[in-house]
Formats: C-alpha cells, structure tokens, sequence
C-alpha cells in the first residue's frame, strides 16, 4: 500500500471517498423517498449533499490512516520518506528557534522553553540553536514584565534573544517574515513555535535530521497533541483530536505525499525558500492575510518545494483553549482566515493540489450553516408531517453512518489504541482508555452543535463585517460563571429550545430522534458552566478520567520522587 505511485495512491483516495459520499447519499435517499418527496425532503437531502465533501473526506482519512498505523512496522516512516534516511545524532546546520509571542503569560511559556534547551545541550547539540523570542507586545505593562522574564531566563541560557516589534504589522506571519529579514542571521533552518507549543529535543533533532536528510524539503510538520490539562474542556477535548489527528494526518499524508499541510508551529522550515517565496500580499481588499500557514504551504508547493508531515505525536504538544469561550474565539478567528481562502483559489500559479488544499480548509466551516439546514428542514418536515412514512431503521442507519464518518478519524484512533496493547498502557490500560474514550464521546455529542451553530451565525455575519479579528489568546485555566455563560450563549439555546417545541408540539417521536443530535443546544449554557467549574475538573482528574500518556508518566514519576 505504501510503496504506491502517488498518482496510484490520489486515485485510490478519491475513489474511496466518492464511494463514501455515495454511501451517505443513498442512505439520505432511502430514508426520504418513501412516501413521496416533500419540500423539506429535499432541501435537507441538498444540505447532507452539501456536507459530504468534508464528510467523505474525514472518513477515507480514517480508514486509510487505520490500515497503515496497524499494517505498517513503522507508520510515519512509511509516509515520510525523509525519516527512513534521517541521520541521529548531531546536526550540521544552524537552526533558529522562533517563538511568537504577544501578550503571554512569561511563567507559562519559559519553562517548556528552558526543558528544551537543556535537552538540547544534553545531546550535545546547544551550539547548533538559537532561540528568539520574537514579541509582538504592545501594552508597556506587559512589554515590561516580558522583559523582566526574559532577561532573568537569559542568565540561565546564554543562546536566547528577544526582539520586539512596536507594531503588531502584518499579525504573526509578519512577525515572523520580519525575523528572517533582519535577524535570523546565519540559520538555515527554523524551528516555528507558539507561545504554548512544548517540543522535546528528541523531536526536535529528529525534525533536523529529516530537513538534512533531504534538501527539497521546505517544511516538516510534526503531529502536535494537546499537553496534560488541568481544566475539565480541554481535557476532554484533546483525548478525542489526538486520537483522531493521529489517522487523520497518516492517512492524509498516504495521499498528499510532499504537498501537505503547514499549520504554523511545531514545525521546521528551510529558510531560504519560505523567505522566496512566502511573502504575503495583501488580498483584493487591501485586508492581510489572517490564516497564513496554508498559504504559505500553498506558495512551496508552487515552487517545487516539498512540504510533509511526519504524524507521529511524541515530543510534540501544545496548550488547548481553557474553556467553551475560548474554544468558540478561537474557531471563529479560524473561520474568518480560511473564508479568506476563496479570493486565493482563482490566482495563477498554484498546483491542483494547492488548491484542493484550500477548499479543505474552507470546507472545514462552509459545513456549519448547512448542518443547521439539515436540522431546521429535518424539523419542519417531522412538524408538517412529512416523516410519517421515514423508516425507522433506515433513519437510524443515516444518522449512525453520518455520525461515524464525521468522527471517523477520532473513532480509528481509539480502535488503533484497544487493538494494540503497547500503546494501551501507555493511557493506564483498556478499561481507563476505554472510560476516557466514552466520556469523550459524550463529550463530543454535546459539543458539536454548539460548535456548529456558533461557526454558522458567524459565517452568516461575516458578509456583512462580522469577522472575529486576530486578538490576544487567553491561556489560563478559569472558571465560566453561568451568567456570563448564558450571555454568550443565549442564541443557542433559543434555537434548541425553539426546535424542539416544535417537534415535541406536533412530532414528539422526532423530537427523540433528533436529542443524540442537537440536544447540545438545549444544554449549551450548563455544559459550557460545568466544563470549565473547578470541581468537576478536580473531580476528572481524581479519577484519571481521559488522562495522557504525558499526565500519566509525570504522575508516575512524582510517585517515585516523594
């Protein structure tokens, strides 16, 4: 399977993904045809169409990515061919390790920074890296206290600079381009992180060793998982991504080979070519590109530069959103970055897979709004009584078969971890990965329409100047007072409330149908309370519910320290 013409392995894909798409588009018809076609049947069937895309494409991911991660002695080297002729040990190269920051709690983000930096040494490797804090700070309170931080880090670690700009131009990626412009110096390669990204030096010389073993590759993309979280959200929202970016980037990286993602940090880049070619112009609007990872790795593959990913998680973490509101902050800047997307794909000069790369992006969020549709048109077409003939079974069968394609990379995930037993102890067992994995799940249930509801509203605003900007992120644990929660989410629940009115008034057998599914809705102001309450997080991680690995192994060594 991995030794495949690429051509061979993009046909395969696609096949298997329109043999998904046809799958979840027979079953729509199935269950909509008896008894005629109303308006509603048809307007839903034409909003799962619409989904599908994305739907189909989650799903080859997943099977793909399964096959090879249980099939394959060595998953990432299978699909990253640079790690097969990686050379251990020393580098050669000078690398630059940039860290963005703006407006950061310095407590938080030099520590992981100064592990590293030890690690490094420890290998032998100190004087081959440079770390830079590139700062884009602008409040003098912060700017002050940012100082202090850093100068105090600095007597510890002699091979550490800081920069600041006075104006945040061009957001990161200008930060960025403006380091490699003026200050990177000597360096051939650098090493991208976030304020909350963790890198070990293991995975960082292996990211070395993979550029030095192959001069074409421009960007290698490490797997990145979510570090041991203390709050209730992130907990469990991170045990079900990593999970499923696992399948997800091993699969995709099967079928894009060297034209991959780039998503912005815990990853390294050759400089010379991102320097080339990576500056980012304006778009039509005069507006600055707000996602700019994508871009850039849409700009290399243009140029006959290789950009991979190397999905393996180990040595690679990052911080997750504390709470509800800032996971729903975060998603919407997102959303308005990659609807950029669309004034991008008519330009000249990308590849086919260039391109496909930036649909993807968009249609990660052009789904919400048609998910709602399924919703609404599903409700009114149960309410006028349009469901009467819909077989029971048949309807079951779709929402099962939606649900399981959606999800279908977490879901190869978690049978990857109870299929190998190696990797099962690593989360306390099959039974403790087993109890994590369902309360994920539930999790996930009541997350969704809430996540999808927010990016619909969003989308419908954004025509109309409705963007979320580019702010400051909060990364600090905190509780949400039930007030605030129901500030922010008092349209949700409106809209549950008002949906199953309608069903429970006039089709209260649909209104059961429809609770797996939107019943998030309903509950979104206490679920977004009791995720982020410090009880029920002190309450998870006592019982080690949907712990890591990582929280595990520093348990454990904590043990033995006292």
């Amino acid at each position: 399977m991995t030794d495949l013409p690429l051509p061979l392995r993009r046909l395969g894909f696609a096949l298997l993904g329109l043999g998904c798409t046809g799958l979840l588009l027979w079953l729509g018809v199935r269950v909509m045809a008896p008894g005629g076609w109303t308006v509603w049947e048809v307007l839903t069937l034409l909003c799962l169409a619409g989904t599908a895309p994305w739907t189909a494409l989650c799903a080859a991911n997943a099977l793909v990515g399964l096959v090879i991660l249980l099939r394959a002695p060595d998953p990432p080297a299978a699909v990253l061919p640079a790690l097969r002729l990686a050379r251990p040990g020393v580098p050669r190269r000078h690398t630059a390790i940039a860290v963005c920051i703006r407006n950061e709690p310095m407590a938080q983000v030099l520590p992981p920074l100064g592990r590293l930096l030890d690690g490094l040494a420890a290998a032998g490797a100190a004087e081959h890296f440079t770390l830079w804090f590139l700062s884009d700070t602008e409040d003098p309170v912060l700017v002050a206290a940012e100082e202090v931080a850093i100068a105090g880090f600095r007597r510890r670690h002699s091979r550490v600079r800081y920069r600041r700009r006075a104006a945040n131009t061009g957001f990161k990626a200008g930060n960025v381009m403006d380091f490699l412009d003026h200050h990177a110096g000597d360096a051939e390669l650098m090493l991208c992180l976030d304020a909350d990204s963790e890198m070990s030096a293991a995975a960082v010389l292996r990211l070395v060793a993979c550029m030095e073993a192959d001069p074409q590759l421009a960007i290698v993309q490490q797997l990145i998982v979510g570090r041991p979280a203390t709050a209730g959200f992130p907990r469990l929202f991170q045990f079900g991504m990593r999970a499923g970016m696992r399948s997800w980037a091993t699969g995709q990286a099967w079928w894009q080979g060297p034209e991959g993602p780039y998503w912005g940090h815990n990853a390294i880049i050759r400089i010379a070519p991102f320097r080339r070619h990576c500056r980012l112009e304006p778009l039509p609007d005069g507006s600055p590109i707000l996602s700019h990872d994508q871009v850039e790795a849409v700009r290399l593959h243009a140029a006959g530069w290789k950009v991979c990913c190397l999905p393996t998680e180990d040595g690679s973490m990052e911080g997750n959103p504390p709470a509800l509101p800032e996971f729903m902050a975060r998603d919407l800047r997102w959303a308005a970055g990659n609807m950029q997307y669309w004034a991008l794909l008519r330009l000249p000069g990308q590849t086919w897979m260039g391109r496909w790369q930036l649909v993807q992006a968009i249609l990660l969020f052009l789904g919400a709004p048609l998910w709602v549709g399924v919703l609404v048109f599903g409700a009114l077409n149960a309410a006028t009584g349009g469901g009467a003939a819909t077989p029971a079974g048949g309807l079951a069968a779709l929402l099962l078969a939606g649900f399981g394609m959606l999800h279908a990379p977490k879901l190869a995930g978690y049978a990857e971890v109870l299929l190998r037993p190696a990797i099962a102890v690593r989360y306390g067992g099959r039974r403790a990965f087993l109890r994590g994995a369902l309360a994920e799940l539930g999790f996930t249930l009541l997350l969704d329409p809430i996540s999808i509801v927010s990016k619909a509203i969003f989308l419908a605003r954004l025509p109309f100047g409705g963007g979320a900007g580019w702010a400051p992120q909060n990364r600090v644990d905190r509780g949400v007072r039930w007030r605030d929660a129901a500030r922010l989410l008092w349209p949700h629940t409106v809209f549950g409330l008002t949906v199953f009115g309608l069903l429970l008034a006039t089709a209260p057998g649909a209104a059961l149908w429809a609770l797996p599914w939107a019943g998030g809705l309903v509950l979104a102001v206490p679920f977004c309370a009791l995720t982020a309450s410090p009880g029920v997080s002190a309450w998870l991680r006592a019982r080690r519910v949907a712990a890591t690995p990582e929280e595990l192994a520093a348990a454990k060594v904590g043990a033995i320290l006292c």
